[in-house]
């Protein structure tokens, strides 16, 4: 009988190029998995540990965009010939996806030691990238699995390592985690939410609650912002730090984010035409080019004056495509609807992005607000944003006050806009009504006093 491949030196050739990535020369995950299969058959006997290891590059589309494909397959094939290096005559590496790659080490029996020599390897990454006269850095994530039984197959040992890549990467990069059992319940317990999630945005269940924006000096409210909740009928409460990572990672954010910008502002075109409506866009919707069109849909749906909206994106969005995130920023300005940079001084970005993407208003992140009354870096980090958006003729709102104090030192620096609890606890349309009218009527009495 023939071989699959042939026969004679070309069949291997074939077989070779089965089991090759062409980019890099590697391994490809065809050849991993049969790795794993071999080791496991050979040990079935005597099943000694061994480790396995997926180790994903962090922020490698960026450098891709940047510096075109060109330059992006030069740097794998850089990391691959970095890899291939550190690995000792027993032990495999492979490509195993676009910026994935697998390493095998069949000498390392424990936690700590796969561990290790995963850490190694992202060390070995970090070192800066030639890319013709210019240098690129990379950081990267690792998950790891060990064989500890016969029991356990390729599919297995690999859906492990890729549970601990995901918990590796939540937590920053640059990191490694080791599978656990926890891990997978945790795994179980997201993908349990997801289901939900996904359920309750198709039932529209989930709410935008309102938190009121004011003028510092005075407390009257100048606008709102829309944040997401959802009390899901089986799991109770979801906090949202927990339901948008998932939505994120998982796709939902983009049907997600229209349903709560439709019904904020259903909600929002109830109240005095001064005020306006604040409404977060995700990281993911400003690598989307279709968001900018989105949003108009739903405006010209509810019949909400775009000039009421303001958007507000982060460092991170900003950074993970700076074009895309500026096409976008750009048509949503053309039609009236203002854009906020969010949480500013936590992310990446330069302070040249204020210059390129002409903000209207900037958002001083709660973690210098909250130590504003003791600590004198705070103080100055806050001095210095507000003179320089002073310089660059935009808006300011401080985040997360929550003590008149807080409030009083930021009208003494010259801030004029401030949110937090200080202020109101984010509270569903109805309540926010209420607010609104319990607001209105002391503003009415204030300027019967005057």
């Amino acid at each position: 009988m023939q071989h699959p491949f042939g026969s004679g030196k070309m069949g291997n050739e074939s077989a070779d190029l089965a089991f090759t990535d062409p980019l890099t020369g590697l391994g490809n995950l065809r050849r991993f998995f049969d790795k794993i299969d071999r080791l496991i058959l050979d040990r079935a006997d005597d099943p000694a540990p061994f480790a396995i290891g997926i180790l994903d590059l962090d922020g490698f589309k960026p450098i891709n965009d940047l510096f075109g494909r060109r330059a992006g397959d030069n740097i794998l094939q850089q990391v691959a010939m970095r890899l291939k290096a550190s690995m000792d005559q027993h032990s495999t590496v492979a490509r195993v996806g676009a910026d994935e790659f697998a390493f095998l080490y069949p000498l390392v029996f424990s936690e700590e030691a796969a561990q290790e020599r995963a850490l190694m390897l992202i060390e070995i990454l970090s070192a800066p990238y030639d890319v013709g006269d210019r240098t690129a850095r990379l950081s990267a994530s690792a998950g790891c699995s060990l064989f500890y039984s016969g029991e356990e197959n390729t599919e297995t040992l690999i859906s492990k390592a890729e549970t601990a890549l995901y918990h590796a990467k939540r937590s920053g990069r640059g990191k490694v985690m080791v599978y656990t059992r926890e891990m997978e319940e945790a795994a179980r317990r997201v993908t349990h939410i997801e289901q939900a999630l996904r359920r309750a945005v198709a039932a529209e269940e989930v709410e935008p609650h309102f938190q009121p924006i004011v003028e510092l000096k005075t407390g009257h409210v100048i606008g709102f912002e829309a944040l997401a909740r959802w009390t899901d009928r089986d799991l109770g409460v979801i906090p949202p730090n927990v339901f948008i990572p998932i939505a994120e990672e998982r796709g939902i954010i983009g049907a997600l984010s229209q349903l709560l910008l439709r019904k904020a502002t259903e909600t929002a075109r109830n109240w005095p035409d001064e005020l306006f409506l604040s409404f977060n866009l995700s990281p993911s919707q400003l690598v989307d080019q279709n968001t900018a069109q989105q949003v108009l849909a739903i405006l010209a749906r509810t019949g909400f004056d775009p000039r009421r909206l303001e958007i507000e994106i982060t460092e991170t969005g900003l950074m993970t495509d700076p074009a895309s995130a500026e096409k976008i920023v750009n048509d949503l300005r053309a039609v009236g609807i203002r854009v906020s940079l969010d949480d500013f001084g936590t992310g990446q970005s330069s302070l040249g992005r204020l210059r390129e993407f002409h903000f209207d208003k900037l958002k001083i992140d709660r973690s210098f607000v909250s130590s504003i009354l003791e600590d004198k870096p705070s103080e100055h980090i806050i001095r210095a944003i507000l003179a320089m958006c002073e310089g660059l003729g935009m808006n300011v709102v401080a985040e997360g006050i929550e003590e008149e104090a807080q409030a009083d030192r930021l009208v003494e620096f010259g801030c004029a806009g401030g949110q937090g609890y200080l202020f109101g606890k984010p509270s569903d349309a109805e309540a926010t009504m209420a607010y609104l009218r319990e607001a209105y009527r002391g503003m009415v009495r204030d300027r019967r006093r005057g």
